[in-house]
């Protein structure tokens, strides 16, 4: 495919297959005249499975910024699943922190609330509306 090794071997570490990325050379926009409208310099890339995009115009070489779209694609990925990685992580964490035994000192102050919350609705008494 022509790519370079350090792009191939992090596709492979995440596990995307390059058959997976549709990968397509379009015309740039943007300042640069008869060059930029006679030239497919730019590279879009699409993951089918996850639908990252990624668009690389950086470079007037098509060559230059399939290797930067690449790159770009490949960080986007990472960074995906790094989120989906860390909020299962923090999903544990919230769960653990529910179902935890109270230590000695939760306990006591949860009942000393509760008295309090009594206490204050103690005071309270009926409304009488007969007079």
């Amino acid at each position: 495919m022509g790519l370079p090794i350090q792009i191939v071997e992090k596709l492979a570490s995440l596990g995307i297959r390059t058959g997976d990325v549709e990968e397509r050379f379009i015309r740039g926009t943007g300042p640069g005249g008869q060059k930029i409208n006679k030239t497919s310099s730019t590279v879009w890339l699409r993951h089918r499975p996850s639908g990252v995009e990624v668009r690389c115009q950086r470079e007037r070489s098509q060559s230059a910024n399939r290797a930067l779209a690449w790159a770009e694609l490949c960080a986007k990925l990472e960074a995906r699943r790094e989120n989906a990685l860390a909020a299962a992580g923090r999903e544990r964490e919230a769960a653990r922190r529910r179902v935890r035994q109270k230590n000695r000192r939760q306990k006591v102050m949860m009942i000393v609330a509760k008295k309090h919350r009594a206490g204050n609705k103690a005071g309270r008494g009926r409304v009488d509306w007969s007079e």
